[in-house]
């Protein structure tokens, strides 16, 4: 069984996000969705909002389940015997990242592969960053955030 992760923040869950999630899902039997839980940083959503936002878009997918995790991605990966972690790469400056986090994993995890999967052209400017500042200032979300989940979103976002 092929089974691949793909970790995030999801802070919130994007178009490209959820992109990336229907490329990866053609690629494999599983497909592990992993929300980061990392103390350090406070996000805009909680970790169990995150997860519930996620479950609630794959829930017509019965290949992908979406998890929380904290710590390593790499003990992660190989407590849930993913062969493989899933990226999704924007642009040049986010490869460039990637390239480092993918070449970090694969010293401490030889077996452990990393896939780079680009979102389509029209998501590639869409970052959950970018999302958040708009969202907090009351602009339009349509084309960023998947619909069904656009409302609540925007509501939180709105709340700060």
């Amino acid at each position: 069984m092929r089974t691949g992760i793909y970790p995030g923040s999801f802070d919130p869950v994007t178009m490209g996000h959820w992109d990336v999630i229907l490329r990866a899902e053609k690629l494999v039997d599983r497909l592990i969705v992993a929300v980061l839980h990392n103390p350090a940083k406070q996000g805009a959503f909680s970790v169990e909002e995150r997860v519930g936002f996620l479950r609630e878009l794959v829930a017509p997918l019965p290949n992908i389940e979406v998890t929380s995790f904290h710590g390593l991605l790499v003990d992660y990966a190989k407590q849930m015997e993913a062969s493989f972690i899933v990226r999704g790469v924007r642009a040049f400056s986010d490869f460039e990242y990637e390239f480092q986090m993918a070449l970090m994993n694969r010293k401490l995890a030889p077996d452990l592969e990393t896939v780079f999967l680009m979102p389509k052209e029209k998501y590639s400017a869409v970052s959950s960053r970018l999302v958040r500042e708009i969202g907090g200032m009351g602009g339009n979300l349509s084309d960023l955030v998947p619909e069904s989940l656009r409302e609540r979103i925007a509501a939180k976002l709105l709340q700060g």
